[in-house]
């Protein structure tokens, strides 16, 4: 039996069950406890994740800076972090290294570089800079004396290690994939809080637009909070008085995250809206809740595997000596188009 069949049977994820059996959080415990569960009847063997040797002194951090915009305290119950942490600590286990996780408030940065040097447990760092501008990632860097690669974001001008997502091409192809179908009228739904990813998209998507001559008017720009599953009355007020001012509401949005998309295809089935016989509504990320939500959401696909593996493999090149060049990695998109979109 594997993994994979415990998942099946238990009715959950695969990095679910990943972390009921390391025991980290991210799961109910009541799930914890049916997986393991499961696991014993099956006389599934638990296979222990230190290796031969000195494993136990191989150690990466995972850093989080938390309590800033997207990222919290509970960050690793997102979809797009939990599946990004369980492919990182997979690569890592892989090459030999085990994985520890470090959460600090985002306002103790020098703090946080001071314990991962005085604790001297850890070969290097991923840091999850999805939050962080380029002054703090630039400050953390100067502090620590580990090898870090930054995962999740990209400044072109520090001298450090980057993996990103090309949130430029992934946007462009959500827009292009609209315009295709006959949308001249889009909507974009933008996050509050705005981080490096968001910019970058609003670039690509805004590229397309232009190159196929398309329009984006800014009183078609609406902000949301970027974390929120749920229909959210402060948007729904919003788009009514759009509606109420005698203005049609755009054929498409596009939005800056499947979380965003997914609230506002709420939204607007609350207002009475259908998706996507009157209103087409487009995500990014591809989250595992893409596909439950009703209609299925079309989406562009982020390659959080691949990015692990590229962050995990440069550490380890750094921490192991290995003569590299410093590089800065901008991992593809894909887009996945499901009901949520159709042709005018």
């Amino acid at each position: 039996m594997k993994m994979e069949d415990i998942a099946r049977l238990a009715g959950v994820s695969k990095a679910a069950v990943s972390l009921a059996f390391s025991g980290k959080p991210g799961v109910a415990p009541e799930t914890r406890e049916r997986i393991l569960q499961i696991a014993h009847e099956n006389n599934y063997e638990l296979k222990s994740r230190k290796h031969q040797g000195d494993t136990a002194s191989r150690a990466i951090t995972f850093l989080v800076f938390a309590n800033s915009g997207l990222v919290v305290d509970s960050y690793y119950q997102q979809p797009f972090f939990r599946e990004l942490i369980h492919y990182t600590e997979e690569r890592c286990r892989m090459l030999g290294y085990s994985l520890m996780f470090s959460t600090i408030s985002v306002d103790k940065l020098d703090e946080g570089a001071a314990s991962l040097i005085d604790g001297g447990n850890s070969q290097g760092v991923i840091l999850l800079g999805t939050n962080l501008g380029r002054a703090q990632i630039s400050l953390l860097a100067s502090k620590l004396t580990l090898p870090m690669v930054v995962i999740d974001n990209c400044y072109e001008t520090l001298p450090i290690q980057f993996v990103e997502i090309n949130n430029m091409m992934g946007a462009y192809d959500a827009a292009s994939h609209l315009i295709e179908q006959g949308h001249r009228s889009i909507g974009y739904i933008s996050s509050r809080d705005r981080i490096h990813n968001f910019e970058e998209r609003r670039r690509g998507f805004a590229f397309a637009v232009q190159e196929h001559g398309a329009e984006l008017h800014s009183d078609c720009i609406f902000e949301v909070e970027p974390t929120v599953l749920v229909a959210q009355e402060s948007l729904k007020r919003k788009l009514s008085e759009y509606r109420e001012e005698g203005k049609k509401l755009p054929s498409a949005f596009f939005c800056e995250c499947d979380y965003m998309a997914i609230s506002l295809i709420k939204t607007l089935a609350e207002m009475g809206v259908r998706v996507p016989e009157e209103v087409s509504v487009i995500g990014f990320d591809n989250i595992s809740e893409a596909r439950i939500v009703t209609p299925e959401l079309t989406t562009v696909h982020v390659e959080k595997e691949s990015m692990a593996r590229l962050a995990v493999n440069a550490l380890v090149q750094q921490i192991e000596g290995v003569e590299a060049i410093r590089s800065k990695i901008s991992v593809d998109t894909q887009l996945v188009v499901r009901a949520s979109t159709s042709a005018v």
